[in-house]
């Protein structure tokens, strides 16, 4: 094997076992909701339920941080949270001007008010 090679190995290994089934599934999810229409039940569920997921990581993550970010004060992740989905409004609904200006205040938080 040679040296550039065994450098790359994990990540070859993480392409194969970690992006390539899930990219599979999303290729698979364009190709059937082609048809679908927009508007129609079972959009708007799947559309309710992926918010809900993506909620309740979000909250998790604020709520029961572990790691460096239990580091940082409870207030400064929320008080971060609430700047960047302003942002996000204010932005004309950016998702990235949103994460952005978010990551920006807890980061400056967490560098001022960290434990």
């Amino acid at each position: 094997m040679s040296a550039a090679l065994s450098d790359l190995w994990p990540f070859l290994v993480l392409i194969t076992v970690g992006f390539l089934p899930n990219e599979i599934w999303r290729v698979l999810g364009l190709v059937l909701a082609r048809g679908l229409n927009e508007d129609s039940q079972v959009v708007m569920w799947s559309r309710a339920v992926a918010t809900a997921t993506l909620a309740g990581v979000i909250a998790k993550l604020l709520l029961f941080s572990s790691g460096s970010l239990a580091a940082i004060p409870l207030s400064v992740r929320l008080g971060a949270a609430a700047i960047g989905f302003v942002a996000f409004l204010v932005a004309k609904r950016s998702v990235f001007v949103g994460v952005a200006i978010g990551e920006v205040v807890l980061l400056a938080g967490g560098y001022l008010f960290a434990n």
